[in-house]
């Protein structure tokens, strides 16, 4: 069960936090990994140290607000691998801060272009691919629990977690008769250095509503973004896989 051997994952974000753990986790079951990533430094470190695990790796410059970008790196990843199996469309940022009322219209679009319209993209991409090669597929985007529980002074961030999470809705109905699997990933806190970059009263509350009793870390990435990738998870669609210890059930 869980073998991914043979079958190419695309990672958005690949080159660090939580889409190189999903790396790690996709490599380690066999597959090939192709790392989309904007800082093509970070793309080289993370595709060695894949490759130093053993994967089959390779990393392509991209900016997924950009169309041509996404397309450019799309025909260089099926160039290099032939294929691709499953995308986890996981780059993204926690866009503005503050006050929304106070917030301009151009920093709003920025965040939505950010967050959700690069998804919309990638995933746009890849199905018309998927849809060739009428094998199926899988779909997997990182969303949030701040779709779930809202963040104070991230009203953007929230905003388009959750929009993340209808889009998945839609395109699990609309793919599923192709055999294209669609599904959301909802990191609660986990360490990483988007998510260290907050008070230490914040990461101090996290901590406390934590069932389990401490925060995330990148390991437990790894074997969700596997289980969404294998055909283990083929009756699963349109839903979202939560992962955060248990906070969003804290009752206070």
């Amino acid at each position: 069960m869980f073998d991914l051997t043979n079958k190419v994952a695309l990672v958005t974000g690949g080159n660090g936090g939580l889409g190189l753990a999903f790396g790690r986790g996709l490599v380690k079951s066999g597959a090939k990994v192709a790392i989309w990533g904007r800082n093509e430094e970070k793309n080289a470190a993370a595709a060695d140290e894949l490759r130093d695990m053993g994967g089959d790796v390779q990393a392509f410059a991209c900016d997924v607000t950009d169309e041509g970008d996404i397309a450019q790196a799309l025909e260089g990843t099926l160039s290099r691998f032939g294929k691709v199996d499953s995308c986890f469309a996981n780059a993204g940022g926690g866009g503005f801060r503050g006050m929304s009322h106070l917030t301009t219209r151009e920093d709003w679009l920025k965040t939505v272009d950010l967050n959700l319209m690069s998804v919309v993209q990638t995933f746009g991409a890849v199905t018309e691919h998927l849809l060739d090669r009428k094998e199926g597929g899988r779909l997997i985007v990182t969303s949030s629990v701040a779709a779930l529980v809202g963040t104070g002074g991230a009203a953007g961030y929230s905003t388009t977690k959750a929009a993340v999470i209808g889009l998945v809705q839609a395109l699990a109905l609309e793919l599923g008769q192709a055999g294209i699997r669609v599904n959301a990933i909802l990191p609660g806190f986990i360490e990483t250095e988007m998510s260290l970059d907050t008070s230490k009263a914040f990461q101090d509350a996290a901590r406390r509503r934590s069932a389990i009793g401490r925060i995330g870390r990148l390991e437990d990435m790894e074997g969700p973004a596997v289980f969404l990738a294998s055909q283990e998870s083929d009756f699963m669609t349109g839903r979202c896989l939560i992962l955060d210890g248990g906070h969003t059930i804290h009752p206070i």
